[in-house]
C-alpha cells in the first residue's frame, strides 16, 4: 500500500501539447482584441492633451492681455504667454490680441490626431483621433 502511494507521488505528469496549443491560441485571440483597443485609448488620450493645452494657452493669453491690453500674445514666445507650459512634444503657434487671433496646438505626426485651435473669444476646435 505504501509503495503504491510512493509511486503516485513520484509520477510527474505534465500538460499535453494540445493543451498548451489551446492556451497559446486563447492568449493570441485576447491579444488580437486588446492591442487595437489600446491604440484607440492612446489616441483619445493624445487628443485630450491637445485640447487641454489649447485651453491652458488661451487662459494664459487672456491673463497676459488683461495686464497688457494693447499687447499681442504669441504662443511660440514663452514671455508673451506667461504661465503656459506646453506638454511634451506639443507645439503652439499663432497670436492672439484683444480683437482677433487664433492659437493652433499641434502634436507630432506619430500621435495621429488632428490639431486643436482656440480663438481669441475662446472658441475651441477640438482635436480628435484620425480614423
Amino acid at each position: 500500500m505504501l509503495q503504491q502511494f510512493a509511486r503516485k507521488i513520484k509520477r510527474e505528469d505534465g500538460f499535453t501539447l494540445v493543451e498548451l496549443l489551446i492556451v497559446v491560441a486563447i492568449i493570441a485571440i485576447l491579444a488580437a482584441i486588446a492591442i487595437p483597443q489600446f491604440s484607440a485609448y492612446r489616441k483619445r488620450g493624445y487628443a485630450a492633451t491637445l485640447n487641454s493645452d489649447a485651453k491652458n494657452a488661451y487662459t494664459a493669453a487672456m491673463a497676459y492681455l488683461s495686464d497688457s491690453p494693447e499687447g499681442t500674445s504669441d504662443c511660440a514666445v514663452a514671455a508673451e504667454v506667461p504661465g503656459y507650459q506646453a506638454s511634451a512634444s506639443v507645439t503652439c503657434t499663432g497670436t492672439i490680441d484683444a480683437s482677433a487671433g487664433v492659437f493652433t496646438i499641434a502634436a507630432p505626426a506619430a500621435w495621429d490626431v488632428t490639431d486643436a485651435t482656440i480663438s481669441n473669444v475662446g472658441t475651441l476646435t477640438k482635436s480628435s483621433p484620425n480614423p
